[in-house]
């Protein structure tokens, strides 16, 4: 019996650090490529969130089938990526025009679905997948774009986007670590097992220092108030997008919204945070730092 235990903890430590392997590998080519792109902003900067938008939306409604309802994929996906290209051009002035035509569109399909039934609940997951993914999503694009509307010089945004992946990424790192090492205090069993009073006390620090240093080396308009600040809220609002992330997959029972991107899942499962910090921090930016 004793053989068998540490034959399945022996494994356990291989498939952890294979998936840390895996993770740290999936990053090292990545962010080379976001930083590449994102410095040159533009319609390169426009199609990798659009990659993004389409694989995210792609990978929840799958998700949403394999609850047994039928949203529609092809033009929920067409409706996220034309959303993230008005938003590009027009600066997300009348977007509410857009989301509504959106609205209106994906409710006037229902009428000639020849299966009848579920109607509500096919307009309600589609609808929600663009909010979710295309429209949240979409404040990437607002954030690298801020400097335009704002008559600024156009490479600040890169600073920008930056500081959203670096807070998000800074306390996804450390809340990982912590608590595989340290976590013992569950805060969410019902949803995410995995998350632990340890592990959101290191994704903060990290957080934290991840927020001071990109305000030496890119950032120097933020105080250290308004970085810490940052780091503080972008944490609580990024720990919240992981755990309505982990909500959904819980809610049709599946571990990971795709194999997309290897030791971290899909997608939706790597930018889950991204998604609600982006439109807190661009916000932030515009109506307070920018002001």
């Amino acid at each position: 019996m004793n053989d068998q235990i540490s034959a399945v903890q022996e494994g356990n430590r291989w498939n952890r650090g294979n998936s840390v392997a895996k993770r740290v590998l999936a990053s090292a080519v990545f962010l080379p490529c976001l930083i590449i792109i994102a410095r040159r902003g533009g319609f390169y900067y426009l199609a990798l969130i659009d990659i993004i938008i389409l694989v995210g939306l792609w990978e929840f409604y799958k998700m949403m089938e394999a609850k047994g309802l039928k949203p529609y994929k092809a033009l929920g996906i067409l409706s996220g990526i034309a959303l993230s290209w008005y938003v590009f051009f027009q600066q997300g002035v009348y977007a509410n025009f857009f989301l509504s035509v959106i609205f209106i569109g994906i409710m006037a399909l229902e009428l000639a679905r020849r299966e009848k039934g579920l109607a509500v609940y096919h307009i309600s997951v589609t609808i929600f997948g663009v909010f979710y993914v295309a429209w949240l999503g979409s404040h990437l694009i607002l954030l690298r774009e801020l400097p335009h509307l704002k008559g600024l010089d156009y490479s600040l945004g890169f600073s920008f986007v930056m500081v959203v992946f670096v807070l998000t990424w800074c306390y996804d790192t450390g809340a990982f670590f912590v608590g595989i090492r340290f976590g013992r205090h569950q805060i969410f069993p019902a949803i995410s097992p995995g998350k632990t009073a340890e592990g959101v006390l290191g994704g903060l620090i990290f957080s934290i220092i991840g927020s001071l240093a990109v305000r030496l080396v890119l950032a120097q308009y933020l105080s250290v108030v308004h970085a810490v600040g940052l780091a503080l809220i972008s944490s609580v609002v990024g720990q919240l997008g992981d755990l309505v992330e982990s909500m959904i997959k819980r809610d049709v029972k599946i571990k990971d919204a795709s194999e997309t991107i290897p030791g971290h899942g899909g997608v939706l499962d790597r930018f889950d945070s991204v998604l609600f910090t982006s439109p807190l921090i661009y916000y932030f930016f515009k109506y307070f730092i920018l002001e």
